[in-house]
């Protein structure tokens, strides 16, 4: 799927101040995508849906990206990569294949959050004044990270400039939860949440796993879920932009690593299994030590 040049970009590039391309990275989720920025505005897009594909789908994408906005990759000046929290396999893909561009263009790299790619994709979409924002990234084994911004009501530091039209930065007005989880422990506090705001609008593919669960609750919005499952590269493009714009500090590629936040479900499959008993002549006594061969996978 992509989007033809102009639009988004326009208003991008104003926050940013122009004169660069940047190239975005994103595979947190089962979607591949990449979108890309130019400095006079035009923007194009690829996103693919292909399961676990990510290492098969994402240099292709960045290739069609590159081919239809008329860019070579010389001209990027600037690369933005989701560094999760989502799926390892995808984060490792998208991460890798970030930090070997920026070091072999040399130019700055910035890693974005999925979830506040997630709320800034979704504070853009929505109608009307700003709203409270739910990501929520389906996390597997039964849970979901998940995060809540309080665009309804940004909060002001202490000298910091008017921002006029500017939007909201996510990492702004976010309230976090460092872990995994569970879909009820989700529902539970998005419920409390909208109980002081109003309204919730939920996002992410895990929304939309736990669609059934979440809209038996008052004040949670799920009419955006399905639209916004996944974090849309132009939209991670467009807050590393603003980013930038404010004095964010690009990532050397090697200091740059994925958000994780728990372990690969094969190691995690690994040390949860039952001990395996001994077969006949076999010793008694400890049996399987030591990680698999590929216990790090997902």
């Amino acid at each position: 799927m992509g989007l033809p040049l102009g639009g988004a970009g326009d208003r991008a590039l104003t926050l940013a101040g122009g004169g660069v391309t940047i190239l975005a990275i994103e595979s947190a989720t089962d979607t591949v995508g990449v979108g890309l920025i130019r400095p006079d505005g035009g923007s194009a897009e690829r996103v693919h849906v292909g399961g676990r594909a990510h290492a098969e789908l994402l240099a292709p994408a960045i290739e069609e990206v590159c081919a239809v906005s008329g860019t070579g990759l010389a001209a990027i000046g600037r690369i933005a990569v989701d560094i999760g929290p989502g799926l390892f396999t995808g984060l490792r893909v998208g991460v890798a294949t970030a930090k070997a561009l920026a070091w072999s263009l040399s130019v700055p790299l910035l890693g974005v959050s999925s979830l506040d790619i997630l709320a800034a994709a979704a504070s853009e979409a929505a109608p009307g004044p700003a709203p409270a924002v739910a990501a929520v990234v389906d996390a597997r084994r039964g849970e979901v990270f998940a995060a809540a911004y309080r665009f309804d009501r940004p909060a002001v530091r202490p000298g910091e400039p008017d921002r006029g039209e500017h939007p909201i930065d996510p990492g702004d007005v976010r309230l976090d939860r460092s872990g995994a989880i569970s879909p009820g422990a989700l529902a539970a506090w998005l419920s409390d949440l909208a109980a002081e705001a109003g309204r919730v609008l939920v996002v992410g593919d895990g929304a939309v796993r736990y669609l059934g669960l979440l809209a038996a609750h008052d004040g949670l919005d799920l009419d955006l879920a399905d639209r916004l499952a996944a974090p849309p590269p132009l939209a991670l493009a467009r807050l590393a932009l603003a980013r930038l714009s404010r004095g964010a500090s690009p990532t050397a590629p090697a200091d740059l690593v994925p958000d994780y936040r728990r372990q690969a479900d094969a190691r995690i499959n690994w040390e949860q299994r039952p001990p395996r008993l001994p077969g006949p002549g076999e010793p008694h006594g400890p049996q399987g030590g030591g990680d698999p061969k590929g216990a790090g996978r997902r």
